[in-house]
């Protein structure tokens, strides 16, 4: 037997909450205070009549009656993930549970997980343990909104581990568990629609949360009006506080803003009442300019002096540096020549017509020097050009053997073209330019090979298109055969849909003669009602009266806020224009006193 947790049936307060919201509300409703019991001042069986009998009853929209399940219930890959979820989810949840228990599932199991998801999706749900499971089965689905609930058989709770019944309940099982999962996720969100005061910040502006205090205050009140008082000191004492606190930094920066600007408006009657030094310090200042652009001027053609003085020094003192050591190797060559003409005993035309020819030979010689550099410059040049021109050819071979390997047009080729290699090298190192590529002939041989292989190549790609085409037809035929399938099934589908649509209207029939058996029942309690509706209505006018009030109190306190907000905003633009003033002042003076420093 299944055992769920304590906590599976959580009962809390629903004032106008969805279900999400009833899982998660407290009794306490103001921080610190005692937890009062929930109470409402209808009887419970009277506010179920209200909510959930008549409810069921409603019939689902008629585009729901016709909806088709899409998920896969009776794959079982699918059917083995939606186990693993539930018992994932279930487990997690301490519900007590195995997959053994999944697998061969019997009526009382199954009744166990669904009434435990149910009542963790809504506590508040009038679910009956007394009564048969199979008559509140398919209306609490379609008070939870499942959208497949028209397509579940109450017979099918009999035996629900059969083949034809255990696929759709189990999906109903995953749909909870996927449901329960959302609404776990949003409750941890933290979300402001959750309006959970202890998640409202000190200072907010959000419409959320000030919606979440007024949720609260009108609980609270609600509380203490239950208990017959039609005044709520300290609910409304905990709001005031709490948008007190909330206003406290406000009217601190509000006081700041406002001394800051009392010492400025001082600041600025004293400026404004002293003389200003402004003009004085503009004429200095003009007349510094004055000066010093005269100074500059003067500076700048001192400096252009002396750099030129230093430029003719420094060229003087070479062309004197030289000219003492040309003038000493002048001397030095006038004293050797002396000595090899004593030596030699040559005449003064011997020696001019020696001069003479050793000065032709140099300059023969240096021309020949030029032309030799020049024919080296030119070889380095064509060495060069050969290099790169032998990397690039080096690199379209490269290029042209990937071709070949990824064409698979290496040795051997197919018939009749098996005798042909149409693999190239290529050899710098040759001195013959028709050496420079070994192989087979590129205009006789490789270019014709390479026209019949693409020729091949162009047929077989013709038959493939065509063979596709071909193939194309067929799956475009087996399509439509497909789709006269699915017409067939789908009027079959429509008339399985029209035979439970059948069996549902003689269901209804049967819980309509139940219905009128229980009308004397419900008119008695209506009366109940009526009576306590009336003893409770001499309370209404004190209460529209009470919301009079309130509606008056709250277009004051607006109107004060939007006052206040009007004179803050006033403040804060007078005092950003002094603020900029002050800079523009700051900045201009900081300026000056920079430029007269610097002068």
């Amino acid at each position: 037997m299944l055992k769920p947790p304590s906590s599976a049936r959580r009962s809390t307060i629903n004032y106008g909450r969805t279900p999400l919201h009833n899982s998660t509300f407290r009794g306490s409703v103001w921080g610190g205070g005692s937890q009062q019991p929930a109470r409402t001042p209808l009887h419970s069986s009277t506010r179920r009549t209200s909510i959930w009998a008549g409810g069921s009853q409603q019939s689902a929209p008629s585009g729901s009656q016709t909806s088709k399940d899409p998920r896969p219930l009776r794959d079982r890959q699918y059917q083995s993930k939606m186990r693993q979820d539930i018992l994932s989810y279930l487990q997690g949840d301490d519900f007590d549970i195995s997959m053994g228990t999944l697998t061969n599932i019997q009526g009382k199991d199954y009744r166990a997980i669904f009434t435990y998801l149910l009542l963790t999706l809504d506590p508040c749900h009038p679910f009956n343990e007394n009564a048969k499971f199979e008559e509140q089965f398919v209306p609490a689905l379609k008070s939870l909104k499942y959208p497949y609930a028209h397509q579940i058989d109450n017979k099918w709770l009999a035996a629900p581990a059969s083949m034809h019944s255990w696929p759709s309940l189990l999906g109903v099982l995953h749909w909870l568990v996927e449901v329960c999962k959302a609404r776990d996720e949003y409750l941890s969100s933290g979300h402001p629609t959750l309006q959970f005061a202890a998640d409202v910040p000190e200072e907010f502006d959000q419409p959320c949360d000030h919606l979440t205090l007024a949720f609260e205050y009108y609980t609270h009140s609600y509380l203490v009006w239950l208990d017959g008082s039609d005044e709520f000191p300290e609910a409304k004492q905990a709001l005031e506080d709490r948008f007190a606190k909330k206003n406290e930094r406000v009217q601190r920066n509000l006081e700041e803003q406002t001394n800051q600007l009392n010492e400025l408006k001082m600041e600025l009657h004293r400026l404004e009442s002293s003389a200003a030094p402004v003009a004085k310090l503009q004429n200095e200042n003009e007349l510094l300019r004055g000066d010093s652009e005269k100074f500059q001027k003067i500076l700048y053609q001192y400096e252009g002096r002396k750099k030129k003085l230093i430029d003719t020094i420094a060229s003087e003192k070479a062309e004197l540096a030289l000219r003492d050591a040309h003038l000493q190797q002048l001397a030095s060559d006038q004293a050797r020549l002396v000595e090899i003409v004593k030596t030699q005993n040559l005449s003064p035309e011997e020696v001019i017509r020696m001069n003479t020819e050793h000065e032709t030979l140099s300059r023969n010689l240096e021309d020949l020097k030029q032309k030799i550099e020049e024919t080296r410059r030119t070889v380095m040049g064509l060495e060069v050009n050969v290099t790169n021109r032998a990397a690039a050819a080096e690199e379209a071979l490269d290029s042209y053997t990937n071709l070949l390997s990824k064409l698979e047009l290496f040795p051997p080729l197919p018939v009749p073209l098996h005798d042909i290699d149409l693999t190239l090298e290529i050899n710098t190192g040759a001195s013959n330019h028709l050496q420079l590529l070994n192989g087979a002939d590129i205009r006789k041989v490789i270019k014709p090979t390479l026209s019949t292989i693409a020729e091949m190549k162009r047929g077989e790609r013709a038959e493939v298109e065509s063979e596709r085409i071909k193939v194309d037809n067929e799956l475009d035929q087996l399509t439509v055969d497909c789709e006269n399938v699915d017409q067939e099934i789908e009027e079959l589908e429509k008339k399985v849909v029209g035979l439970n649509e059948q069996a549902d209207d003689l269901r209804e029939a049967a819980q309509q003669e139940a219905l009128v058996s229980n009308a004397e029942a419900a008119r008695l309690e209506r009366e109940l009602a009526h009576a306590r509706t009336a003893a409770l209505a001499n309370g209404m006018g004190v209460k529209s009266r009470l919301q009079a009030l309130q509606f008056d109190y709250r277009e004051q306190i607006e109107k004060v806020a939007r006052l206040k907000e009007e004179t803050v905003r006033a403040i804060m633009k007078n005092s950003n224009d002094i603020c900029m003033f002050k800079q523009e002042v700051s900045r201009l003076l900081g300026d000056l006193r920079k430029f007269t420093e610097e002068d």
